[in-house]
């Protein structure tokens, strides 16, 4: 094995490698729950403090660079991600059981992550300039020179996902987008997937020395315990979250309870339902299923924007469409999850289902087979729904779908109210569905982050107009997103600067306007320079 793949299963702290006491984190193949045969040190609290302050230490310098070098930063993260080799990808699969196919993918997704905030960097609508000039003559007060633009937060808490442990993992879209914004990174890598961790975050560190990047602005840290206490350093300024409910609540309850309050931008919890109108049902109802089932057992349905419920008007065209859903979940076959612990919880959220007398199973391997998730089919009272019963509104993360069905346009308009925040809504429609569907849509982008007709929501694009996000339970925040170039947001905050000398003004806000940028001066949007002298 090269240099490049040495896996010590230490923390990386301020550009060096640190552990303490003893390596009792184990690897495991999530096949057959073997060891890998490689071990990780969890951090002890000082190690975790002392990654925030590496962090808090690197701040100042690396938010201080030119959103050129920072571009030129995540480029070479880019083509070092896009350097790893075979061996990689073994360690990939082992912890993963993904095939290479998806991870080849997902390791260009996350690659392509990097470049496109690195565009944004260089495009400079991230500085959000805003320039009121001095108006001295103005009565009855003069108006002082005000200029606004954005600055980096602070050092980011990032915490790993289990489902994408590339492109929502160490170098995944928080990573980027933080890094992007001048914000150090204190990553805590999950633990189901610690090779492919360790392995990308060596990639990160060869691209910050080559840059000549400050020693510090990537940080990762192992273990299960130490979450809380990343979160309450001081110097940690915003925390980005990938996981359930109940872990993304917990820190954000944490974040709250600090002496200094920080943002928590915490994706959770989606049902991403989905509605078929009855033309389109007619229509295609046939080919609405099998494309239905490909979209939630796709990766054995470990996608946070898996449709996880399916609602359509009773008739019999619908009748019909479960039936052939029924038939295409019993023809698929089981697949392998990402790990023991969520093999564990699928099959106990599937409990849950089968327990309740209003939910009924109707298709799906009752067989438990070791490692693998067979999908499963059920159909719901839809009055569970309107009674707000909180048992279809809590997401079963596997191959899992729930069918409701409605009496009329008026019952189905009353179940989306019923809905809490969710990632993504679909309507699938035919053109003589959309005088109904219209009011539907404007009723669903008061509940999800995106709205999608005639599609599926399994497949998020990375570009300047997604949104993944939406209101809560779905993440801990609405205003933002974590995926796309929007997600930068989350890491800038608003500065104005009052009277400043001319000077000391940074590029973005200096008369002349070096960097090209599109400024909003006076009320107007221009690149033109200032002809009127900053105030002295």
């Amino acid at each position: 094995m090269s240099n490049v793949y040495t896996i010590r299963g230490q923390q990386f702290i301020g550009g060096q490698r640190r552990a303490s006491g003893e390596a009792e984190l184990v690897s495991l193949r999530a096949d057959n729950g073997q060891p890998t045969g490689h071990r990780f040190f969890s951090a002890s609290i000082a190690e975790t403090a002392a990654a925030a302050d590496a962090a808090a230490q690197a701040f100042t310098a690396y938010s201080q660079l030119s959103a050129e070098r920072r571009a030129d930063f995540l480029e070479a993260i880019a083509g070092q991600l896009d350097a790893l080799d075979e061996e990689f990808f073994n360690y990939a699969m082992q912890e993963t059981a993904l095939p290479l196919a998806r991870l080849s993918g997902e390791r260009a997704r996350t690659s392509g992550q990097m470049r496109l905030f690195a565009t944004l960097l260089r495009r400079g609508d991230v500085h959000g300039v805003r320039i009121d000039c001095a108006l001295p003559q103005r009565t009855p007060l003069p108006r002082p020179d005000l200029r606004q633009y954005r600055t980096a937060l602070g050092p980011v808490a990032v915490f790993g996902a289990s489902n994408f442990p590339l492109a929502f993992s160490t170098a995944g879209g928080d990573t980027a987008a933080a890094l992007a914004a001048g914000c150090p990174v204190v990553f805590k890598a999950h633990s189901g997937h610690m090779i492919t961790a360790d392995l990308t975050a060596q990639a990160i560190e060869r691209a910050r020395e080559q840059q000549q990047i400050p020693a510090g602005v990537f940080n990762m840290i192992y273990g299960d315990r130490i979450g809380a206490e990343l979160v309450q350093h001081p110097a940690i300024q915003a925390v980005g979250f990938t996981g359930s409910l109940r872990g993304g609540r917990a820190l954000f309850d944490l974040a709250m309870r600090r002496p200094q309050p920080i943002p928590v931008f915490a994706e959770m919890s989606s049902i991403n339902p989905l509605i078929i109108m009855p033309q389109a049902l007619a229509q295609r109802g046939q080919q609405i299923a099998c494309e239905l089932v490909a979209s939630f057992t796709l990766g054995c349905g470990q996608f946070c924007t898996k449709p996880g419920l399916i609602i359509g008007q009773r008739s019999e065209a619908f009748s019909q469409f479960i039936g052939e859903l029924t038939e295409l979940v019993n023809a698929a076959a089981p697949q392998p999850m990402l790990n023991t612990g969520t093999l564990a919880h699928y099959r106990s959220g599937l409990a849950a289902l089968d327990q309740h007398d209003g939910i009924l199973h109707l298709a799906g391997s009752r067989e438990e087979h070791p490692f693998l998730a067979a999908p499963q089919l059920y159909q719901a009272d839809i009055g569970l729904l309107l009674s707000g019963n909180p048992l279809l509104q809590e997401e079963v993360f596997g191959p899992v779908a729930i069918l409701a069905a409605v009496e009329n346009h008026q019952q189905l308009t009353a179940a989306l109210e019923s809905l809490q925040g969710q990632l993504t809504a679909t309507l699938l429609t035919d053109p003589e569905d959309l005088a109904d569907a219209e009011p539907l849509a404007q009723l669903l982008t008061r509940k999800a982050g995106r709205v999608l007709f005639n599609g599926y929501p399994t497949g998020v694009e990375v570009c300047d107009a997604m949104v993944h996000g939406g209101p809560y339970p779905a993440t801990s925040d609405a205003r933002g997103s974590s995926v796309g170039t929007l997600a930068i947001e989350r890491f800038l905050r608003p500065v104005c600067l009052q009277n400043y000398p001319a000077a000391l003004l940074p590029p973005a806000l200096q008369d002349s306007n070096p960097l090209g940028l599109l400024r909003l001066v006076n009320g107007i949007y221009t690149r033109d320079p200032i002809h009127s002298p900053a105030n002295n």
